[in-house]
């Protein structure tokens, strides 16, 4: 855990410290154990996979990752393909290696990282498009990548193009079907049986996403997109205990990077780093100068972007844990040169996240796109269900940013049937009045009736986002909806601008 709380002051990627793990212990370290199984490490390491892949998708806010998902969808399939082309090009010319080499590598450093992307930029905010983007691209590309890398590294000549984009585009769709079919699946069991204890939620959460991952694979699709997409459906259901459930996948998906990566720094052997130290240099020089920006510009044409967005997404695109996994499946299958390939990814990932990584806040702000860190924050909520009562216990946490802070109670509007029946501030609790001022800091404990469930969710939400007007000037909740009606907040912004309009015509008459 040492490692957790110096890679988070430190603003270096955890990646870099797991691996310096493995490697201090591994041959030529400390302890000089020798560990050279990579067909174990690689299924380990496509366990460790799925559950990062499962943490990511439920940590995935809806609202925010739908805009950003035709941009995520270009630059996992056409930024995908300009970023193999382009950096197997530099590594055949610049350093000498055969096609089939040069494809590979071409093709596993193509995956980018999102949990290397933004351990570094908790005290910058982004905006949510470039944030959407980001994490829907490391959800969506793995699925091709792995796909390319299995087929340069088979035995005999490799498929024709043509091939290789319908098997793509075949396993993208059922693994897509199959996320979306059981991520529904799930949530709507979780949010219609009672479990008997609350610490078994977490726990079904995570062996429906798992699940996923087994059914897309059972349906020759995409397993790794098929459990993001079902953890992002999962996470996006307002489920019961989510809080809790929450902090138990970020627990599995922090041990599993841990554990994986301490086993990467294992199967390394760093003396034999050295000869191919300037190889992987050169590659990432290729990777992270020509063809990034390619993808990024290329892909994202179709769209209205900024430039400024577009060159930060071009230096955010992190290697991380997903290539150094995919570089043992050219070692697995008996790829002449693979423990070269293996070494040339390794230097390469950690050399430029250890350049790149610390100079991402930089380039926020230089940039000018970190959001304002006043913007109002979202409420936390915890829906606990009395399944007897045929009702909803709400915990609402309001927290500093809130534009809740300053409402009184009766001000919330909640709708028939919803009613807060409890107020913890400073320690102390209370039963509130109408007039009570809510402060942010404060939990609320809601009771709410099943049929006025969402819909009091949706209000707590717009009142956190929007303050005591939300609704009569359109601010909705996380629904989507509006309580006023558009048409309400259309005749408000109408009558204020004649408001205005009567007031600088008016105004000079009452004064002569």
């Amino acid at each position: 855990m040492a490692a957790v709380r110096v890679s988070s002051r430190s603003g270096l990627p955890s990646l870099l410290l797991y691996l310096g793990i493995g490697i201090a212990i591994g041959q030529d370290g400390i302890f000089d154990v020798k560990f050279n199984n990579a067909e174990l490490t690689q299924v380990i390491g496509y366990a460790a996979l799925v559950v990062i892949l499962a943490e990511g998708g439920l940590g995935t806010k809806w609202k925010e990752i739908r805009p950003a998902l035709p941009a995520a969808a270009m630059l996992s399939i056409v930024g995908v393909a300009v970023s193999v082309g382009v950096t197997a090009a530099g590594a055949h010319y610049l350093v000498g290696l055969d096609w089939r080499q040069s494809l590979i590598i071409g093709a596993v450093v193509s995956s980018t990282d999102a949990a290397a992307v933004f351990s570094v930029l908790r005290k910058v905010p982004l905006p949510a498009r470039v944030t959407g983007v980001l994490e829907a691209e490391s959800g969506f590309n793995d699925a091709p990548v792995v796909i390319l890398v299995v087929a340069f590294s088979t035995r005999g000549p490799v498929e024709s193009w043509y091939v290789l984009v319908g098997e793509i585009a075949l396993e993208l769709a059922i693994g897509a079907a199959v996320g979306l079919a059981v991520g529904w699946l799930g949530s709507f069991g979780l949010r219609h049986v009672a479990l008997p204890a609350s610490g078994l939620y977490p726990i079904a959460v995570m062996a429906i996403a798992v699940s996923a991952y087994a059914a897309g694979a059972l349906a020759h699709g995409s397993g790794f997109l098929a459990v993001y997409l079902a953890a992002m459906i999962l996470g996006n259901a307002k489920l019961p205990h989510w809080p809790a459930t929450r902090g138990f996948a970020d627990g599995l998906g922090w041990l599993a990077q841990i554990g994986m990566f301490v086993l990467l720094g294992l199967l390394v052997t760093p003396h034999d780093l050295y000869d191919d130290f300037w190889p992987a240099v050169i590659v990432g020089l290729v990777l992270t100068v020509v063809a990034r920006p390619l993808e990024v510009f290329i892909s994202l044409a179709p769209f209205r972007l900024p430039w400024q967005e577009k060159v930060f997404m071009s230096w955010a695109g992190l290697r991380g844990a997903v290539p150094i996994i995919l570089a043992t499946i050219p070692m697995v299958s008996g790829v002449e040169g693979s423990t070269r390939i293996f070494n040339i990814v390794f230097v390469l990932v950690v050399v430029y996240t250890l350049i790149q990584g610390p100079t991402l806040p930089w380039m926020a702000k230089a940039l000018k796109i970190a959001d304002d860190p006043a913007e109002a924050a979202d409420l936390g909520i915890e829906s606990a269900p009395l399944e007897r009562l045929r009702g909803h216990l709400l915990s609402v946490a309001i927290p500093g940013k809130s534009k809740m802070h300053g409402v009184e109670v009766g001000e919330l509007r909640l709708p028939a049937g919803a009613a807060v029946t409890l107020v913890v501030r400073d320690e102390k609790s209370f039963v509130p009045a109408p007039s009570t001022v809510l402060r942010r800091g404060d939990e609320l404990l809601v009771v709410t009736t099943d049929p006025v469930r969402d819909a009091a969710e949706e209000r707590l939400h717009a009142v956190g986002e929007g303050g005591k007007l939300a609704g009569w000037l359109g601010t909705s909740g996380s629904g989507g909806k509006s309580l006023a009606g558009p048409h309400v907040a259309h005749d408000v912004a109408h009558a204020l601008k004649a408001v205005k309009k009567l007031g600088k015509t008016d105004g000079p008459k009452a004064h002569r």
